[in-house]
């Protein structure tokens, strides 16, 4: 049971509240907004598609599934949301989008954006949002016509008529970059520096402190976005220190935003750098028990026994502490990473 119990990624565990009670009671504040978690009903996948992580869950994950999760993953903390869909390449965009609207309809202080394709027109972005009430847009590198779509630029899934859009009518575009190098690639950085510098009433948050699963491309490409007053970062299922210090000493500290990725946040595990790419340790790949001595088997059984891990949410948390921790932030500077900086960029 306890092993079934590490493996399960929609599931905190007693050993998920031993580490947050003992890392992270003191350090997240009462007063939290997420600025990146999805909603989804499993209806509106295609059911041949393998979105295992999506199957192995409840099939309709709503603002209540949300509340119950940070009901133990940040207990006794308020928390005010940016929703969006799920975007994976088989999903019904249209539904997606209503059902997402109806959800955030339920919450006075919380707020959603529009999944969008490179194929919608520009004016149906535009009543789309208005007539639900979102504060942005979600592009994503799945509906990309270059394949592999993680070799995408930014432009191939993130059109400049929408970013028009969004400057017009004063909405946040929450971005994930792909490319291998992330914000190091000199064209991701050229791209985000024409969108911003051209639409300045559009507010770029970058995805995962700009991808920065593996930091030293955020190190490395930060530089290329000084100068920049439109643009944020959300820290949303990183687990590296790295990035957020680079972004901190870059850009300042309310450049960044809280973000759990829910319901990434529930899975098992971490990312981390390898050499220039980066990769996912879940319980699945680890080595459990077995092996003598030196044998690789054993690496990361260092208790004796088999390796255990904690859910992403927890994971990211301790990165964003370890990284404040390093930059000598203050509560007030804590406070503003994990509330206000949404707060005034929403309006809130």
């Amino acid at each position: 049971m306890e092993r079934e119990k590490l493996l399960n990624d929609w599931l905190i565990t007693d050993y998920d509240r031993e580490i947050f009670e003992r890392d992270l009671e003191n350090f997240v504040p009462p007063r939290v907004f997420d600025a990146h978690a999805h909603l989804y009903d499993i209806d509106h996948f295609d059911p041949s598609s393998d979105e295992k992580r999506l199957h192995s869950g409840p099939p309709i994950v709503s603002v209540d599934e949300y509340d119950n999760f940070n009901a133990e993953f940040m207990p006794g903390r308020s928390v005010d949301t940016l929703f969006f869909p799920m975007p994976t390449a088989t999903v019904d965009i249209d539904a997606t989008n209503e059902f997402t609207a109806k959800e955030v309809s339920k919450r006075a202080h919380s707020h959603g954006q529009m999944l969008i394709s490179p194929a919608h027109d520009p004016e149906f972005v535009r009543e789309t949002v208005r007539a639900n009430g979102f504060v942005g847009l979600k592009p994503y590198h799945v509906f990309s016509s270059n394949i592999p779509t993680q070799d995408s630029a930014i432009e191939e899934f993130l059109t400049e008529q929408h970013v028009r859009v969004a400057h017009e009518e004063r909405l946040t575009i929450t971005l994930h970059i792909v490319r291998q190098r992330a914000l190091a690639d000199k064209q991701n950085q050229a791209t985000i520096r024409r969108y911003a510098t051209k639409y300045p009433d559009m507010r770029l948050i970058l995805a995962h402190l700009a991808r920065g699963f593996n930091p030293h491309h955020t190190i490395e490409g930060i530089v290329g976005l000084t100068g920049l007053s439109n643009v944020y970062f959300d820290t949303s299922a990183t687990a590296d220190p790295g990035a957020s210090e680079a972004i901190v000493l870059s850009m300042g500290h309310n450049t960044l935003l809280f973000g759990s990725d829910f319901p990434i946040s529930y899975q098992r595990g971490r990312p981390i750098a390898l050499g220039d790419d980066f990769t996912w340790l879940r319980p699945q790949n680890l080595p459990i028990g077995g092996g003598k001595g030196g044998d690789a088997t054993t690496a990361y059984a260092v208790s004796g026994g088999q390796p255990r891990q904690t859910i992403n949410g927890i994971e990211s948390l301790r990165s964003l502490k370890v990284g404040s921790m390093s930059l000598k932030l203050t509560d007030s500077q804590i406070e503003d990473i994990f509330y206000n900086n949404a707060a005034r960029l929403l309006g809130i």
